[in-house]
């Protein structure tokens, strides 16, 4: 599992956070750390998906945000990138476009990257795996695997432009929070 802790500097919008009751401040922070995390986690949707050969929804199945609370003294959100499987760290290529041919199955991990091919491998368990032969015997067979959407996460690229969209609009939605909360005249 992969977890992202961004620290913000808050001295621009301290003045008027120092006005607010504590109560009040709470609930301002955590709601702009909870938009915060909800936008970082669509940008690392779109990040994955524009690198990798992946479905949205496949990447989307796989983070998680743990929202912040007011109630918490410490007010913060997770960004969390979970395995399909616990404690397994990679994830079967018939994920990434697996197509049957006469030499094997090809296979596309990243859009820029062309088809690979894996020989002597096939598809089965009705299109969800891809196998091949472990050794010249026809037993044991096992599963062909590839990086899960947690590795593909901590690439450095999908990485970086996560937490830069982060400390891009962290200051934006306290600043939202903190409007919201005076329109409501508390």
């Amino acid at each position: 599992m992969i977890r992202l802790d961004i620290r913000s500097d808050l001295r621009a919008v301290q003045q008027q956070l120092d006005r607010l009751q504590s109560g009040l401040r709470d609930r301002v922070i955590s709601a702009a750390i909870n938009k915060t995390a909800d936008k970082a986690k669509a940008e690392m949707n779109r990040q994955i998906t524009s690198e990798f050969a992946i479905k949205a929804s496949d990447v989307r199945s796989q983070t998680r945000v743990q929202r912040a609370s007011a109630k918490n003294l410490q007010v913060f959100a997770t960004l969390q990138a979970f395995g399909k499987r616990r404690g397994k760290r990679s994830r079967n290529v018939a994920l990434f476009r697996a197509r049957q041919t006469k030499k094997g199955v090809t296979v596309q991990i990243k859009k820029s990257g062309g088809r690979k091919i894996i020989e002597h491998a096939w598809i089965g368990n009705q299109g969800r795996t891809v196998f091949m032969r472990d050794g010249k015997q026809r037993l044991p067979i096992k599963p062909v695997e590839t990086i899960d959407v947690p590795q593909m996460f901590n690439t450095k690229r999908i990485n970086a432009a996560v937490i830069a969209k982060i400390n891009k609009d962290f200051p934006v939605e306290l600043a939202r929070a903190f409007k919201a909360l005076e329109r409501r005249g508390q």
